[in-house]
């Protein structure tokens, strides 16, 4: 029995590559037959990363409804399902790196809060950190800001980010690092 791959389509179907273009030529149809084929192999990688149901099928939506503006995929270089297979990696493990550094985070701010046992003085002096890091984080530009709210509050890797924002990866990481820099000497005025 002769059993012909998804990828290819059937004997008269498009086959991916025929879709993809379709795609970029902005036949919004393509994707559905796309998705059709595909979408079990994005949400089963999913869940075996994520190992959560909710998330699979939320970056299976993410990954198919991000399709037609992805510039990355090459159809000289390999197979749309290749391609989906490795994308869908790389996009749970960064929510996996995202959420361990949430959980991080939350973890850091409660042995950060006061208890009945914390002398009065501590108590005063995080409140003085907080403040001065405020004021700080206050002076920088709002892409600044953004950037390092997106990648230490909420864990985002820099490549997250800049799918997120719709922004060149080197966009980000320059503001990432004039953000540190102009932190760093803020905050090294307030200590003196």
């Amino acid at each position: 029995m002769d059993v012909a791959q998804p990828s290819q389509g059937n004997v008269g179907e498009p086959t991916d590559t025929d879709l993809w273009l379709d795609l970029c030529a902005g036949q919004q149809e393509a994707l559905g037959q796309l998705y059709d084929r595909h979408a079990g192999l994005v949400y089963g990688i999913a869940l075996k990363l994520l190992a959560n149901s909710h998330e699979a099928e939320d970056l299976t939506q993410d990954i198919f409804l991000k399709l037609p503006q992805t510039n990355a995929y090459d159809p000289q270089r390999g197979s749309l399902r290749t391609f989906l297979a490795i994308m869908t990696r790389s996009r749970a493990l960064d929510r996996l790196r995202s959420r361990s550094a949430a959980q991080n985070s939350a973890s850091r701010l409660q042995t950060l809060q006061p208890t009945a046992s914390t002398p009065p003085e501590d108590h005063l002096h995080q409140a003085e950190q907080w403040e001065q890091v405020q004021a700080a984080l206050a002076q920088l530009s709002d892409p600044q800001r953004q950037v390092l709210r997106m990648a230490y509050y909420e864990g985002m890797t820099q490549a997250t980010i800049a799918e997120q924002l719709n922004t060149p990866l080197g966009t980000v990481k320059a503001h990432a690092r004039r953000g540190l820099l102009k932190l760093r000497h803020l905050l090294h005025d307030y200590r003196d």
